[in-house]
C-alpha cells in the first residue's frame, strides 16, 4: 500500500525549537541550530517508523492569509519569533533539500492547508495519509485511512491519534472536532471561545443536534447561561468555524504523483550536516535509513587472497615492488589505558590486488617479509588514522616507514570544517560506494559496494572467522587506496601538498611517540586532591543552604534554582529561556556582581569546585599501569589545525587559577617502564604572544614590528602610542585595556564586546578602538583587507598555505556573516601558530635524535611543548628548544620562548 507523509514544518520546527535548550546546539560559526536538529531527528525516526512511499513538509509562507484579512487578530496573541530562531526554517529546507523531499508553500495560506489538499488528493487516489503535526487543527483530516502523529514530549515522543482515539480524549469524531473548537475556543490562535461553554457541553450539544450547522438551528432551544452565552456570541462563533476549518483546495505547484520518496543526494547531505556541524545526526541518519537510493558508480571487484603461512614473501614480491602504492589496514585488539592495542591482522590492496594475513597464522618467513617491507621507505604505503595502526604495528615489533598519504589527514586538509573523516563516510563522499561487505560477490554486483571477488578454493582454506576479518580487512583496504589516489587529485596545490607531506604525516610518528611515552603521575597526591575538591565541593553546598535556610534544594537542578533565586530570594530576572529563565554560570556571574548574594557566592563555588572534582576524578580513572597518563592526540578536529587532546584532555586544566595550577602539580618526572630510564626533571618551553607577533607579521605593521624589535613589554609599548604617555607612565590599567582589545582585534572583538570585557561604556570603547588603529593603521588595514580577499577567495590562508572555506561570509543571514567575518579575522592567526608549534615539534625531534640525546617530548598543550630530560641533558636541551622553537618559522619579529624546569609541570612553568 502507497503512503502520503505530510509534516507541518512551522509547527515542528517552533516546537524543536522549544523542546532543546538553544544554548546547547549551535555552530561554531554561531548559527543556532535546535530547531533544524529537533525537526531532522523526528524527520529521521518518522521516516524509519512509518517508511513513506511519498513525503512532503508544508510551511506557512507568512502570517499574512485569508483568515487575517477577515480576523486581523488571528494569532495575534503569539509572541515575536525569537532571534535565535530566525532563519533556522531556511537550514531546514536546505536538509530537505539535501534528501530530496518536497517542500511546499503557498501565499495566503498555512501549512494546514496545504496537507489537507494533499490529504484530499491522497484519499482520492487511494494513498494511505501518515500526518506529523503539533497544530490540533489537524484533527479534523483525521480518519480510517489517515493517522495523525502528534509530538507530546519534546522531540521524541508521539501519540498516534486515529478516529477512535480523537474521540476518547477529545469527546467528538474528527469531522466535528472544528465545530467543538469553534464554540471552546483556540488560545494558540486568538480565537476566543464562547464563555461558560466547555468542551464537555460543546460536545453534548454536537451530540443532541449533529454539528454546528445543526446547533446554530436549534439555538432557541437551548437552556441555562451557556445556551444564552452561545446566542450571545454566535457571530464569532460561526467565525471561529470559517477560520479554522481547513481549506482542502489550494492550488498547489506540486501533486501527490510529484511527492514519491527519493534516495537523497548523499553530497548534498554531507554539505548541509557539515555545515549545521550534525555528525551524530548523519551518522544516525545513514544508520537509519539504510535502504535509501545511494549516489553509487559500479562496484570494484578485487582478486583478494587469504594467505596461509609462508605465502606473504611471494605476494609482496608480485604486488608491492619499490614505488608501488599499498594501502594497509591494521586490525589490532582493543585498545588501553596505556595505548594501543596489538596488531592482530593485515589487509593490503593495490588498484588490482588485495590480500589479507593474520598474524596468528604467519611464519617466520611472514615475519621477516613483512617486516623489511614495512620498514623500508622506498615502499609507498597509505593508511587511514596512520598514528593509530602503525602504533598497534609498533606494540608487536614492526616499525613503518613511506607512509605517504593519511587518507583522514588529507580529506582534513581539504576540507577541515568537516565533521566526520571516518571512512565509510569518505567513502561514500568521494568514491560513491559504500563501504559495506557483499558476502559471497564474484562479479563486483551493481550496486555501488566495494565489492570482493575471490580466488578459487581460497575462502576454503581459512576458518570462518579469519575468512570475514580478511574480507572486511581487503574492502577496507581498497577503500584507502582508492581514497588516497582521489584526495591526491583533491590536494593539487603545492602548499597543501607540503602541509601534507612535510608536516600532518611526520607530525603522526612524533605524537604517536608521545601518546606512548606518557606523562608520570603523583597517583597520591591526585586522590588527595581529588579528595580536597570533594570536600570543597561540600562545604559550599553546605554554605549555600546555610544562606538559604534550606538543605533540601539541588544545586545542579535548574528548575529548583529557578525557584530559589527569582521566587524564594527575589532576585532579578536573567534571561527568559522556554524552561524559565537561565541559570548558567555566565547569568548567575552577572547576578552575583549585581548583588553579592551569599547564596549566590556558594552557588557560583560549589559548581566551579564540581568542575575541579570531575577534571580529578577523571584524570585517576586515566591512569595507566605504568603509572602515567597516555592522552591521545587528534589532529582532525579543530578546523584552524590546532591539535586536540583526548581520553583524557589534558589541555583544558586551568592554568591561571591556583587549583588548576595545583592539578599541575601532580604531574612529575618520572621514568621509562619499558626501559626503566630514569629522568632528571620536566621542561616547559613556550612561545611568549605568538599570536600578537604572527598579526605584526601579517599585518607588516611598522609601529607594532617596532615593539617586538625592541623588546620592550608589547602592551606597555602599544599603551604609550594609544595613550599619547611614555613607556613609563602607561598605567596597569591602560596596559589591561590595550591588552585586551590587541588580542580582541584577532578574534574580531566588536566596540560592544571590548565595552562589556573591560567594563567601560560602549562609546569608551569605540574611542579607544579608533586610537589604536590612528596608531597602527596596519593592523586596521590587514584585518579589513583579510576579510575582503576570503569573501573573494572564499577561504582563508595560513603563513603555510593551510585554508579554512568560509563560505558563510556570503550569507544573507546576518548573525552567520558576521560570525565568519570574525572566524576570517583569526583562522590566519590561529591557524598560523597552530602551524608554527608543529613546525616546532618536528624540529625538535629532530634535533633530539640527530644529537642523540635521551631527553623526549611529552606534552604540546597549546603554544607549549613539554619534555622529560635525561641526567646531564639540560643545558643541551634548553639551548635545542630555544634554537629550533625560535626557527619554526620565519617572520619579520623575532618568535621569543620562554622555558623552565621543575620536577612537576607546575614547577616548570614560567
Amino acid at each position: 500500500m502507497s503512503r502520503l507523509l505530510l509534516l507541518d514544518g512551522h509547527s515542528l520546527a517552533y516546537r524543536a525549537f522549544y523542546a532543546l535548550p538553544v544554548e546547547n546546539f549551535s555552530t561554531t560559526t554561531g548559527q543556532s541550530t535546535n530547531a533544524v536538529y529537533g525537526f531532522t531527528s523526528m524527520l529521521i525516526n518518522v521516516l524509519r517508523d512509518e517508511a513513506p512511499t511519498h513525503v512532503a513538509v508544508a510551511f506557512d509562507r507568512s502570517r499574512q492569509t485569508f483568515r487575517t484579512q477577515e480576523y486581523a487578530e488571528y494569532k495575534a496573541g503569539r509572541a515575536s519569533t525569537p532571534g535565535e530562531f530566525v532563519g533556522q526554517v531556511d537550514l531546514i529546507k536546505q536538509v530537505l533539500d539535501a534528501l530530496r523531499i518536497t517542500h511546499v508553500e503557498v501565499d495566503g495560506y498555512e501549512a494546514d492547508d496545504i496537507i489537507a489538499t494533499l490529504t484530499a488528493q491522497a484519499r482520492a487516489e487511494g494513498l494511505e495519509v501518515v500526518i506529523l503535526s503539533g497544530d490540533r487543527d489537524a484533527f479534523q483530516l483525521v480518519d480510517e485511512r489517515t493517522l495523525l502523529l502528534y509530538p507530546v514530549r519534546g522531540v521524541s515522543e508521539t501519540w498516534r491519534l486515529t478516529p477512535e482515539k480523537i474521540e476518547e480524549k477529545y469527546l467528538v469524531r474528527p469531522e466535528r472536532y472544528s465545530d467543538l473548537a469553534a464554540m471552546v475556543g483556540e488560545s494558540s490562535d486568538n480565537l476566543p471561545g464562547v464563555p461558560g461553554v466547555g468542551p464537555k457541553t460543546a460536545a453534548k450539544w454536537l451530540a443532541q443536534f449533529g454539528d454546528l450547522t445543526g446547533i446554530v438551528g436549534a439555538a432557541d432551544q437551548l437552556k441555562g447561561k451557556a445556551g444564552q452565552a452561545l446566542r450571545d456570541h454566535l457571530d464569532q462563533v460561526l467565525r471561529n468555524r470559517r477560520l479554522n476549518q481547513l481549506v482542502g483546495d489550494v492550488p498547489l505547484p506540486v501533486g501527490v504523483a510529484d511527492l514519491q520518496a527519493r534516495g537523497w543526494d548523499r553530497e548534498e547531505v554531507h554539505r548541509v550536516f557539515d555545515g549545521l556541524e550534525f555528525r551524530v545526526l548523519r551518522e544516525r541518519l545513514f544508520a537509519t535509513l539504510e535502504s535509501a537510493e545511494t549516489e553509487a558508480e559500479e562496484g570494484i571487484e578485487v582478486a583478494g587472497s587469504l594467505l596461509g603461512p609462508g605465502e606473504l614473501a611471494s605476494w609482496l614480491g608480485e604486488h608491492a615492488g619499490p614505488g608501488e602504492r599499498l594501502a594497509l589496514v591494521v586490525q589490532a585488539s582493543p585498545r588501553t589505558a596505556a595505548g594501543a592495542g596489538e596488531a592482530t591482522g593485515l589487509g593490503l590492496a593495490g588498484a588490482e590486488h588485495a590480500a589479507y594475513l593474520s598474524l596468528d597464522r604467519a611464519d617466520v618467513d611472514d615475519e621477516r617479509a613483512l617486516r623489511d617491507w614495512l620498514a623500508d621507505p622506498a615502499c609507498p604505503k597509505v593508511l587511514h588514522d596512520a598514528k593509530g595502526q602503525t602504533a598497534s604495528l609498533e606494540t608487536v615489533g614492526l616499525p613503518v616507514e613511506g607512509v605517504v598519504s593519511d587518507t583522514a589527514l588529507a580529506a582534513y586538509l581539504v576540507r577541515p570544517d568537516q565533521r566526520s573523516y571516518d571512512l565509510a563516510d569518505l567513502a561514500l563522499r568521494y568514491l560513491h560506494r559504500e563501504l559495506r561487505l557483499d558476502e559471497g560477490t564474484d562479479d563486483g554486483g551493481d550496486d555501488g559496494q566495494l565489492a570482493l571477488g575471490w580466488d578459487d578454493g581460497e575462502q576454503e582454506q581459512a576458518d570462518e572467522v579469519d575468512a570475514a576479518a580478511g574480507r572486511a580487512a581487503m574492502v577496507h583496504a581498497r577503500a584507502v587506496h582508492d581514497l588516497s589516489v582521489t584526495l591526491d587529485e583533491e590536494l593539487s596545490d603545492e602548499p597543501e601538498q607540503h602541509l601534507l607531506r612535510d608536516v600532518e604525516l611526520p607530525l603522526v610518528g612524533v605524537l604517536r611517540r608521545m601518546e606512548q611515552a606518557g606523562i608520570a603521575v603523583d597517583l597520591p597526591m591526585l586522590e588527595a586532591l581529588e579528595g580536597e575538591f570533594a570536600a570543597a565541593m561540600a562545604q559550599a553546598q553546605q554554605d549555600a543552604w546555610d544562606a538559604l535556610g534550606d538543605d533540601t534544594v539541588n544545586l545542579g537542578s535548574p528548575k529548583q534554582l529557578q525557584v530559589v533565586l527569582f521566587e524564594t530570594l527575589g532576585l532579578p530576572k536573567t534571561r527568559r529561556t522556554k524552561t524559565g529563565y537561565t541559570t548558567d554560570a555566565d547569568a548567575l556571574a552577572g547576578l552575583y556582581a549585581q548583588t553579592e548574594h551569599p547564596f549566590l557566592e556558594a552557588l557560583l563555588r560549589h559548581r566551579d569546585k564540581a568542575r575541579l572534582r570531575v577534571t580529578a576524578e577523571g584524570l585517576v580513572k586515566s591512569v595507566a599501569d605504568d603509572g602515567r597518563i597516555h592522552t591521545t592526540y587528534q589532529q582532525t578536529i579543530a578546523a584552524t589545525g590546532r591539535l586536540s587532546s583526548t581520553e583524557p584532555n589534558l589541555q583544558n586544566i586551568p592554568i591561571r587559577t591556583e587549583e588548576g595550577r595545583r592539578i599541575r602539580e601532580i604531574f612529575v618526572v618520572g621514568r621509562d617502564a619499558s626501559t626503566g630510564t630514569g629522568y632528571e626533571s620536566l621542561m616547559s618551553a613556550d612561545y611568549s604572544q605568538i599570536e600578537m607577533r604572527i598579526m605584526a607579521h601579517l599585518s607588516g605593521d611598522e609601529g607594532l614590528i617596532e615593539a617586538f624589535r625592541t623588546g620592550e613589554d608589547l602592551h606597555r609599548f602599544v599603551g604609550s602610542r594609544v595613550f599619547g604617555v611614555q613607556p613609563e607612565e602607561v598605567t596597569l590599567e591602560m596596559r589591561s585595556k590595550v591588552k585586551a582589545m590587541s588580542y580582541g582585534l584577532a578574534y574580531g572583538l566588536s566596540a560592544f564586546g571590548l565595552s562589556k570585557q573591560l567594563t567601560i561604556s560602549t562609546g569608551e570603547a569605540k574611542q579607544l578602538m579608533e586610537e589604536y588603529f590612528e596608531r597602527f593603521g596596519g593592523v586596521r588595514d590587514y584585518l579589513r583587507d583579510v576579510v575582503a580577499e576570503a569573501r573573494r577567495s572564499g577561504f582563508t590562508e595560513t603563513i603555510l598555505g593551510r585554508r579554512r572555506h568560509l563560505p558563510d561570509l556570503l550569507s544573507d543571514n546576518r548573525q552567520r556573516r558576521e560570525m565568519a567575518e570574525r572566524m576570517a579575522l583569526n583562522a590566519p592567526i590561529q591557524g598560523s601558530a597552530a602551524d608554527i608549534i608543529k613546525v616546532a615539534m618536528l624540529r625538535t625531534e629532530r634535533a633530539l635524535r640527530e644529537q642523540g640525546l635521551a631527553s623526549r617530548m611529552l606534552l604540546q598543550v597549546h603554544d607549549e611543548l613539554v619534555l622529560e630530560i635525561a641526567p646531564g641533558e639540560r643545558e643541551q636541551v634548553e639551548t635545542l628548544l630555544r634554537a629550533e622553537m625560535g626557527g619554526a618559522a620565519d617572520l619579520s619579529v623575532p618568535l621569543d620562548v620562554s622555558v623552565g624546569v621543575g620536577r612537576s609541570w607546575h614547577e616548570a612553568a614560567h
